[in-house]
């Protein structure tokens, strides 16, 4: 990782709900709110922005954990503000806080830690499982 990341490191965004965030299983809505997997992506897109800046040429992030509660709604056309704050740098885990409020409540907290790896040894050890799992379908 590139020097300057450190603890108190921040990323943060906005997003309006829509529709297609709303919690769908077999084609129906369940509820009319934001769905906890969105909730989880934006988190996860939040830690993700406080990592990039330092990621070396060769360096790539993955997620690690996610520790999230789902605490409030958000629906259709409220504006969503999520935020990572970096709480922890190690040479291979990066780990954030993670919120998501509205004007109104909280909807969202937890933590979001990222494994440090070499992007080239990884993309060759995902090239080996591939042709593994090809050779066992043959």
């Amino acid at each position: 990782m590139k020097e300057g990341l450190q603890p108190g490191t921040t990323a943060e965004f906005t997003v309006v709900v829509t529709e297609d965030m709303l919690p769908r299983f077999e084609g129906e809505v369940v509820h009319p709110v934001m769905s906890t997997v969105s909730m989880i992506y934006y988190m996860e897109w939040a830690g993700r922005q406080v990592i990039l800046p330092y990621l070396e040429e060769d360096e790539e992030g993955s997620g690690f954990a996610v520790d999230i509660r789902h605490v409030g709604p958000a629906v259709v056309g409220q504006t969503v503000t999520f935020r990572a704050v970096c709480q922890e740098v190690t040479k291979k885990r990066v780990v954030c806080e993670v919120t998501a409020d509205t004007a109104r409540n909280r909807v969202g907290v937890g933590t979001f830690t990222q494994a440090i790896f070499n992007k080239h040894e990884i993309r060759r050890r995902f090239e080996a499982l591939q042709a593994e799992i090809g050779a066992e379908n043959k």
